[in-house]
């Protein structure tokens, strides 16, 4: 890995705690938004509280804001009966509160477009980033997920199935209400804000990890770490045919180093078997510390 000052981490607790509530409130602003401009007028209820609160909305002229109000307050206290204490925090009931807030405070917002599946596409897009930001702080806004970890408390189902079932069920409900299409377009918002959330959570900074057998790997660990300026490891490894002992050099690099990674190892053994994988989050030295 490059030899690079080591960046001075956010320790100050008050910094800290203005960086991670400003997340959950952004983030929780961002999810409004979307949610206002795109998903709920164009009845693309995507699972969640929000979904919900759409096809409330479209059934019995219910406020979006209220209902999940509703659903949200008691999901939380409901957690800390029976999950045991305080385990969602102080953090996780501010953007329990403050998301309807915003639904309510934005809802006279002309939608941004009439379209339904730009507005699934773009919808997902806004509540994927909002929640990815959320989740930052380690926090979240409540609503199913909260739902689905009480659940797995008493089916023993994991969370991640819990959450599918429930979102699945609301996707069901939305298609007797709305019709099928709408249901699709919901299917497609929930697709691109886990998306969303993967590409806010790991970054849009692929690394590349690369394998090297090489008949000369000491001549081309060197110059990785002359040329390339990366770390390289020292794998121990033998041939499926020989049984000889083969070692096998990993290193991990950014995009842009791929090319200058195979030129150096081309230069020093053109016979080198060469494997370039990505990793979709590599943390530590030269790479991301969060």
């Amino acid at each position: 890995m490059k030899k690079r000052r080591r960046r001075k981490e956010i320790r100050h607790p008050a910094l800290q705690f203005l960086i991670d509530y400003g997340y959950i409130l952004v983030g929780s602003a961002i999810v409004a938004l979307a949610f206002n401009l795109f998903l709920l007028p164009n009845q693309v209820a995507s699972g969640g509280v929000s979904g919900i609160s759409t096809i409330l909305k479209y059934a019995f002229g219910a406020e979006p804001a209220f209902v999940q109000w509703a659903f949200n307050i008691p999901l939380f206290f409901l957690g800390i009966l029976l999950l045991g204490g305080l385990r969602y925090g102080i953090k996780t009931l501010v953007g329990t509160l403050f998301l309807p807030f915003v639904v309510l405070l934005t809802s006279g917002l002309q939608p941004a477009t009439n379209d339904p599946l730009l507005a699934a596409i773009f919808g997902g897009i806004g509540v994927g980033f909002g929640l990815g930001t959320v989740f930052r702080a380690n926090a979240s806004t409540g609503g199913t997920d909260l739902a689905a970890q009480i659940i797995q408390k008493f089916t023993g189902l994991s969370v991640g199935t819990c959450v599918l079932l429930m979102d699945g069920l609301i996707v069901i409900t939305s298609a007797f209400v709305f019709g099928i299409e709408f249901a699709l377009y919901a299917l497609i918002a929930l697709f691109v804000t886990g998306k969303t959330i993967d590409l806010v959570q790991i970054g849009v900074g692929y690394a590349k990890v690369a394998l090297i057998i090489s008949n000369h790997q000491e001549e081309v660990r060197l110059g990785i770490l002359r040329d390339v300026d990366r770390g390289v490891t020292k794998l121990h490894g033998y041939g499926g045919y020989t049984n000889q002992e083969r070692p096998v050099l990993m290193c991990v690099v950014n995009q842009h180093e791929v090319t200058k990674l195979k030129q150096v190892v081309r230069s020093i053994d053109p016979h080198a078997f060469v494997v370039v994988t990505s990793a979709t989050e590599v943390l530590g030295e030269g790479f991301s510390r969060t």
